[in-house]
């Protein structure tokens, strides 16, 4: 049990607070931020903090996101604790620096507020951005709730910072959803949320003179394809270990556990929907429900889509006989990122469920529970049936004739 010396009151925040609450805790010494909906109030916040004198760090405002991603970069490089958060088009604009960011291994945090990606335009969220960085090379935490955007920054940056990984880590949460949402978080002090995150030691920054080094070289073909299979793919798999020593530590600290793969009432689930973001806990609801019809239900909820966590799924899914995976992003001629993710988890698993896929809430469309009602009851179809009942891929929530594919 955490020590109640370590915490603070409830606070009603939202999402982008909670999240820039934990920015100013870890004394973050660099934000480089471009303004856009709905994760603004993230830098909008901290330079509010900055500007009452609530922080030490510097503010930099520049002239687009992909700036912003840039001057992280340089802030990072030059041996700094650094952070900052974007959103959807936004998002799209930093992805050409995301792969320097990862590529020169720099401990950056990015807090991306999930927004679908026009056109058409639209502010509501989705997860078309947070699968538009899934190859980027960072490692990719997701948020149900403001209380995980709280906790999982903390976690972001120590893991991101040890010296065994410095790789920048992005922490996902809904857009409106959780972004703007207020519940309560329980907090910890600001001496707590410090000294759990530790003090930033540079390695390799530019401006360490005795120790010279080169950020952003070129490689061609002698020695790209081992800096990325070696320094990259191999080091990103090394994360796992760390992300689950850093679960840990928080428990210790706080009471409060974290799972790569988040399991709900799977211990003898037959159908099981997997899911991200606030749809887990709408997911678990309903699950509730239909275990009192007889139908044994469960949810998946994906605490950690980079590094992928293969072994830790494919251990829940062991028994399970039939599986929907929701995703929230259209993908245009092909089965779901999700999907596709479990697909391959399971492809040489002894798992032989059936596994079907539901395209959701895109632009912000709501997932009710009536169609968390209906997806389990073609899940307990195909269970009887041992085989597909219905279309490999359905959207859901659609107005208009019923669409379907595959």
């Amino acid at each position: 049990m955490a020590d109640t010396m370590e915490l603070l009151d409830i606070e009603v925040w939202d999402g982008n607070m909670a999240a820039s609450q934990a920015l100013r805790q870890v004394q973050v010494d660099v934000v480089a931020a471009y303004p856009i909906t709905p994760s603004t109030p993230i830098v909008e916040n901290y330079a509010n903090f900055e500007a009452n004198g609530y922080v030490d760090g510097e503010f930099v405002m520049v002239e687009s996101e992909h700036a912003a991603m840039s001057g992280c970069i340089g802030a990072a490089a030059a041996g700094g604790r650094v952070a900052t958060a974007t959103s959807s088009q936004g998002f799209a604009l930093m992805v050409e620096t995301l792969y320097s960011a990862s590529g020169m291994r720099l401990p950056i945090i990015l807090n991306v507020v999930n927004r679908a990606l026009g056109a058409p335009l639209n502010v509501n969220g989705d997860h078309s951005d947070m699968y538009l960085g899934r190859d980027s090379g960072w490692i990719q935490f997701d948020a149900y709730c403001p209380q995980n955007a709280y906790d999982l920054n903390f976690i972001a940056f120590k893991v991101a910072e040890d010296h065994d990984i410095r790789l920048p880590a992005m922490v996902h949460q809904d857009g409106f959803m959780t972004s703007h949402t207020a519940q309560g978080v329980a907090t910890l002090t600001d001496e707590a949320a410090y000294n759990f995150v530790g003090e930033f030691k540079p390695m390799n920054d530019m401006l360490d003179l005795d120790h010279p080094v080169t950020h952003g070289v070129q490689t061609e073909e002698d020695w790209h394809f081992e800096h990325k299979a070696r320094q990259q793919h191999a080091l990103m798999t090394a994360v796992i270990p760390k992300i689950e020593e850093a679960f840990d530590a928080f428990e210790k600290l706080t009471g409060r556990r974290y799972n790569l793969v988040e399991a709900y009432d799977m211990e003898d689930a037959d159908v099981a929907v997997i899911c991200m973001g606030t749809s887990v806990e709408t997911a678990r609801e309903v699950a509730e429900e239909m275990r009192a019809q007889g139908i044994k239900a469960g949810v998946v909820g994906i605490r950690v889509f980079r590094p992928w966590p293969l072994e830790q799924l494919a251990a829940v899914l062991k028994n399970v006989k039939a599986i929907a995976a929701l995703d929230r992003s259209s993908p245009h001629g092909t089965v779901g990122t999700l999907f596709n993710e479990i697909a391959g988890t399971l492809y040489n698993s002894e798992t032989k469920a059936v596994l079907t896929n539901y395209i959701y809430g895109l632009g912000g469309r709501d997932l009710t529970k009536a169609h968390l009602v209906s997806i389990y009851g073609d899940l307990k179809a195909n269970m009887d049936a041992g085989k597909p009942t219905t279309p490999l891929q359905q959207y859901i929530g659609l107005r208009g004739p019923k669409l379907s594919f595959f």
